[in-house]
């Protein structure tokens, strides 16, 4: 197996949560695998989430997001912890994606052409995503928006080729012999 640059990106706004331990022990399995690894938890960063004026106006990036965009830049492999709520990602991610994967950084429109360049193609992404409704419901019946958002129309529309989701839950009164499982899981797929 060939060691890779692995950027773990943790999307949950506390790291005192289960997102967070998948995240450490995704962390810690990579390490030992050989893996060149970063870690980037979003609630560590400073930054305004809300792109004020859509792309109309250019709003600089604050230092924490131009070390996040060198980060994905040296990254050959991305993995996101994070849960879902409301159906889709949380507004702390929702935010660093408005505001750090720009045109010019993630894509770039042609004149005359429909579909952008994907700027960020090249790399591929694991999804870690926790849930307190039953992985199958969200599924079936929901039709899985967090999951398509972030594998179709985000990263999919940069170049980011997701390989594999991992979904845990429900985590809302899960047992330590469950979450032990799915961590068991997070550092398997992270040992690749």
């Amino acid at each position: 197996m060939m060691s890779k640059r692995v950027l773990v990106i943790l999307g949950h706004p506390s790291t005192d949560s289960f997102c967070g331990a998948l995240t450490e022990a995704y962390v810690e399995a990579a390490k030992s695998a050989g893996h060149d690894v970063r870690l980037l938890r979003l609630d560590a960063l400073s930054f305004d989430p809300v792109l004020h004026e859509g792309y109309k106006q250019i709003q600089p990036l604050e230092p924490d997001l131009l070390k996040a965009q060198a980060d994905i830049t040296w990254a050959e492999h991305l993995a996101f912890v994070y849960p879902i709520w409301w159906g889709g990602i949380p507004a702390l991610m929702k935010g660093f994606f408005d505001r750090t994967f720009l045109p010019g950084f993630a894509f770039k429109y042609r004149e005359g052409k429909a579909f952008p360049d994907k700027l960020l193609k090249g790399r591929t992404a694991h999804l870690l995503v926790t849930m307190d409704t039953p992985p199958w419901y969200y599924k079936w019946v929901y039709r899985m928006p967090g999951l398509h958002q972030m594998r179709k129309t985000t990263l999919a529309f940069c170049g980011i080729k997701p390989l594999k989701t991992l979904t845990f839950g429900p985590l809302l009164g899960s047992r330590s012999n469950h979450r032990d499982a799915w961590l068991k899981q997070a550092r398997a797929l992270a040992s690749h």
